[in-house]
């Protein structure tokens, strides 16, 4: 769509200056069903921290000059912020030399018999301060916003004790605040099995299931997560996890059906979770009860790819049922270190086939739900000022290019943030 058939949105005018003001780039609102919703040579403006008009600038109410406190001229593309949907990217250290064992020959159960796995994560964080673990979790939080997104939910899980938990949803709090972006927390306590616990997996989720409310009373919790398959927690056990959740009002998400088919999409949908993420073992059942509760698919091809996994989700059964397809980078340190979710884009269209368009709206539209936002992943009046501006010519490179920097400029609710 064109400047020429595109309508022009705006705010009633109160008589001041908007805030900010950008012209000449062409704009990917992606606010209809289909297509990118292109704006040519177009006109964007925000004012308290909101989009107040976007349209062709030749329809601009008024000369540039004056109409904003700061006027920037622009070529390329506009799109809508970023939203990282699933991330991890709160932890201490690194599982590099796993990787590099694994690639060896090493098998997953020679390297947790070494101490390595997700207990040298949850180690890390332990022995980790919450100024040392915001510390080295920083760089990773700017990479993704210096790649284009503007909103990033982290979720705890390597602390898997109270105190440590806390620790990681207040690190993860303190990112949002220290670098202008927002972050949504989730709790996923129910990630694994913590050494003291071990073959008292019921008393683990009693005493996560305690813990809850004590951290949502301290605003710490948006969301709840488990990690429900069969080196993780049962159905049963997810059960009474979101059973925790919905007592509080809390939206839940789920690990479902990543290495094998426990129902994991069913039983998210049956909560009416916002999402359920890897999905590569959901059955057509689960994708039926995920489309009748709106359960969006979250896609992680950053771990498909380091794992080298061969299952694909079942995108076609996704398509043709209408469940909406999120990507996501899972950023973590065991399976997926990928620190751009322009990649994890690229990845998506690789290794699943996606188009550019469906993976773009994957990492905004859809995303968007999957973390319960009504007002962003598109560029519409009245949604949060937060898009990215590309150096690009068409939305497609951004699939296209593998790696290096395409974002001129990144703006979370009109501020300016890489």
């Amino acid at each position: 769509m064109t400047s020429s058939s595109h309508s022009t949105d705006r705010l009633p005018d109160d008589g001041r200056p908007y805030d900010g003001l950008i012209l000449g780039a062409s704009l990917a609102t992606l606010d209809a069903g289909a297509g990118y919703g292109e704006i040519a040579d177009a006109a964007l403006a925000w004012r308290n921290g909101r989009i107040a008009w976007r349209g062709p600038r030749s329809q601009l109410p008024a000369p540039p000059e004056g109409l904003a406190a700061q006027v920037i001229q622009a070529q390329g593309w506009i799109t809508p912020g970023l939203i990282d949907c699933h991330t991890h990217l709160v932890f201490a250290g690194d599982r590099a030399r796993e990787f590099e064992l694994r690639l060896n020959g090493a098998s997953y159960e020679e390297i947790a018999r070494a101490g390595g796995g997700i207990v040298s994560s949850v180690r890390a964080v332990r022995e980790a301060d919450e100024d040392e673990l915001l510390r080295q979790s920083l760089p990773r939080a700017r990479a993704l916003i210096g790649d284009g997104a503007t909103t990033l939910e982290i979720k705890s899980g390597y602390g898997l004790d109270f105190d440590n938990e806390r620790k990681m949803l207040r690190v993860a709090r303190r990112l949002g605040e220290q670098l202008g972006v927002r972050v949504r927390t989730t709790y996923l306590a129910a990630h694994a099995l913590p050494p003291e616990y071990q073959s008292r997996a019921d008393e683990y989720i009693d005493a996560a299931c305690a813990w809850l409310p004590r951290l949502h009373a301290e605003g710490l919790v948006d969301a709840v997560d488990a990690f429900c398959e069969g080196i993780g927690f049962s159905p049963a056990q997810t059960t009474r996890m979101f059973e925790a959740a919905r007592a509080l009002g809390l939206p839940v998400k789920l690990h479902a059906d990543q290495l094998s088919d426990l129902g994991g999409g069913a039983l998210a949908a049956a909560f009416d979770g916002l999402s359920a993420d890897h999905v590569e073992h959901t059955s057509l059942d689960s994708v039926r009860a995920m489309a009748a509760h709106g359960t969006v698919a979250v896609l992680l091809p950053g771990a498909f790819h380091v794992l080298r996994e061969t299952k694909l989700p079942p995108l076609d059964a996704f398509r043709e049922h209408g469940v909406a397809m999120a990507v996501a980078t899972d950023c973590n340190p065991g399976t997926s270190p990928l620190l751009s979710l322009r990649q994890a884009m690229q990845l998506s269209c690789t290794h699943f086939k996606l188009t550019p368009e469906e993976a773009l709206r994957g990492a905004t539209v859809h995303a968007a739900n999957a973390l319960g936002l009504t007002d962003a992943g598109a560029l519409r009046v009245g949604a949060s000022a937060d898009f990215v501006l590309w150096d690009i010519r068409h939305p497609a490179e951004l699939c296209y290019w593998l790696g290096g920097r395409l974002a001129q400029r990144v703006f979370c609710a009109g501020r300016q943030v890489a």
